[in-house]
């Protein structure tokens, strides 16, 4: 099942990295590096609280994934 949460770091075929989630019709993040799409993957997961990071290899196959615990979600109040 996927959660609305989850995102892919994928090689943007114009050069640099995408962070898109399924089913979007726009990314949510380019990055000139995999590193960086991976950091920006894991805030955006973060602060949306929570999900799966998949980060393709260039060859477009799941290389590794990545579960993100919730992060700095401002709806989130714990008193």
């Amino acid at each position: 099942m996927t959660n609305s949460n989850d995102r892919h770091v994928v090689q943007n075929p114009n050069g640099g990295w995408d962070v898109t989630a399924p089913g979007a019709s726009r990314v949510s993040a380019h990055t000139p590096t995999q590193a960086a799409a991976i950091d920006r993957g894991r805030q955006i997961i973060g602060n949306a609280g929570g999900g799966e990071l998949n980060i393709h290899g260039r060859d477009g196959q799941i290389r590794a994934k990545d579960t993100i615990a919730p992060g700095n979600d401002p709806r989130n109040i714990r008193g």
